[in-house]
């Protein structure tokens, strides 16, 4: 390598992350994850204004991050989920943030919600491990390897 700094710049994951990382997007986006489906519930739920949640709703839905469905035959009354795209992604990033969050709260203030494991059945703590001797990853641990793109011979 001839010194020069090599750096990230994958604009779409840029973009991306900042959209989902805007205050609103990331806590509807959570609060789907842990139930709450449906607008009021995510009204109430967030302290958000109906427009605010409106726009946001369709700014997810448009992104490909939640899906809705009517709920209601007699009203245009929608309930949201996450799609797959959503569990692949944001799924493991609201779990570490909100994990990351509650280990550090006081203990009076922690609201711990428990995840269930669905191809065991059991109660879980996720954590990120090593694919190749499976212990858990600390962040001390982990060091990114020299890229060999781009570089001069």
């Amino acid at each position: 390598m001839t010194g020069r700094t090599q750096h990230v710049t994958y604009e779409h994951g840029q973009a991306f992350l900042a959209s989902i990382s805007e205050r609103w997007n990331y806590q509807i986006l959570r609060e789907v994850f842990f139930g709450v489906s449906r607008f009021g519930e995510l009204k109430r739920a967030l302290g958000i204004s109906a427009t605010m949640l409106t726009a946001r709703l369709g700014d997810l839905t448009e992104m490909g991050l939640l899906q809705k469905r009517a709920y209601r035959p007699d009203k245009a009354w929608y309930e949201y989920q996450l799609t797959d795209a959503a569990r692949e992604l944001v799924v493991p990033a609201i779990v570490a943030v909100t994990r990351w969050a509650e280990s550090r709260a006081d203990v009076q203030d922690a609201d711990a919600r428990p995840l269930l494991h669905t191809a065991c059945g059991r109660e879980t703590d996720p954590y990120l491990a090593c694919s190749n001797c499976h212990q858990p990853i600390e962040a001390s641990a982990l060091v990114p390897l020299a890229s060999q793109h781009g570089e001069d011979s």
